[in-house]
């Protein structure tokens, strides 16, 4: 096994993490986590904030 084995064994790992990866984000039940997402800097309730988890510490640091 020379370097361009490895090499191409590298390569086709990760076009197969590429794959799946992307099969990840475009699953079917993954739109609606994307959304609520999406719509949490508009969330001004702390009670919908508190019902997805998020302390207002947390959100303040930018951290999750």
């Amino acid at each position: 096994m020379d370097i361009n084995d490895f090499r191409s064994f590298i390569t086709v790992l990760f076009f197969l993490f590429f794959l799946g990866t992307v099969w990840w984000v475009f699953r079917r039940g993954s739109n609606k986590l994307y959304k609520d997402a999406a719509n949490l800097p508009f969330a001004d309730d702390d009670d919908e904030m508190q019902k997805r988890g998020i302390n207002k510490a947390d959100s303040a640091r930018g951290s999750s």
